[in-house]
C-alpha cells in the first residue's frame, strides 16, 4: 500500500485529499437530512388536535420543539393564519424558497468532485507519461527499465484513483438529491395540509 501511494505521485495525494472532502460532505449531509426529515402526517395530526382546542401557544411550542423545515413551515402558517387561504399560500411559498437552499448546500461541491475526479486522474496519467518520455529522451535507447516503470505506474494508479473517486461520488450525489426531493415533497404536502387546518373554521361540538 505504501509503495502504491509513493508510486502514484503528487496527483494521487491530491485525489486522496479530495476523496476525504467528499466523504465528509456526504456524511454531514446524510446526518442533516436525517434530522430534517420527520413523520409529517403524525406531526400535523398533533398540531391539528392542539389547534382544535384553540391552543395556539402550545401548537407553536410543538413546532419549535420539532426540527426540520416542515415544522418551520407549519409555524409560519400558524403565525400568519389570519391572512386567508390565498395570502397564506403566498407566505408559505416564500418560506419554502428560504428552506430549500440550506437543503441543497454543499451538493454542488460533491457534484464538482464527481466531475473533476476523472480529470485529476487523467492529469496524473499525463504527468506519468511525461516522466516516461523524459527518461526516454534523456537516456535514449539505454533507458533504465526501472525508471520507465515508475512513470507507467504513476499513470495507471492515478487513472484508477480518479475513477475510484468519481464513481461513488456521483452515486452519493444522486442519493443526496433524492433525499432533498423527498424532503421538499413532504414540505409541499405539509404546506397544503396546514393551509386547510388553519383556514377551516373549527366545528362546534354538539
Amino acid at each position: 500500500m505504501v509503495n502504491i501511494l509513493t508510486a502514484g505521485g503528487p496527483m494521487l495525494w491530491l485525489i486522496l485529499a479530495t476523496s476525504g472532502v467528499a466523504a465528509v460532505v456526504f456524511v454531514e449531509r446524510v446526518l442533516h437530512y436525517h434530522r430534517a426529515q420527520i413523520n409529517s402526517m403524525e406531526f400535523l395530526t398533533g398540531v391539528r388536535n392542539v389547534l382544535k382546542r384553540e391552543n395556539v401557544v402550545e401548537a407553536l411550542s410543538i413546532c419549535d420543539a420539532t426540527p426540520g423545515p416542515v415544522a418551520r413551515l407549519v409555524k409560519v402558517a400558524i403565525m400568519n393564519r389570519d391572512q386567508g387561504r390565498e395570502g397564506l399560500r403566498g407566505v408559505l411559498e416564500e418560506a419554502g424558497l428560504i428552506e430549500v437552499p440550506p437543503l441543497e448546500e454543499k451538493l454542488n461541491l460533491l457534484a464538482t468532485i464527481a466531475q473533476i475526479a476523472p480529470l485529476m486522474g487523467l492529469l496524473g496519467t499525463t504527468l506519468g507519461m511525461i516522466k516516461v518520455f523524459t527518461v526516454l529522451q534523456v537516456e535514449n535507447v539505454f533507458a533504465n527499465r526501472q525508471l520507465l516503470v515508475v512513470g507507467i505506474w504513476q499513470s495507471l494508479i492515478c487513472t484508477a484513483a480518479g475513477l475510484a473517486l468519481a464513481i461513488p461520488a456521483y452515486a452519493a450525489y444522486n442519493y443526496l438529491v433524492s433525499r432533498v426531493n423527498s424532503i421538499v415533497l413532504e414540505m409541499e404536502r405539509a404546506a397544503a395540509e396546514i393551509v386547510n387546518i388553519v383556514t377551516d373554521p373549527p366545528r362546534s361540538e354538539k
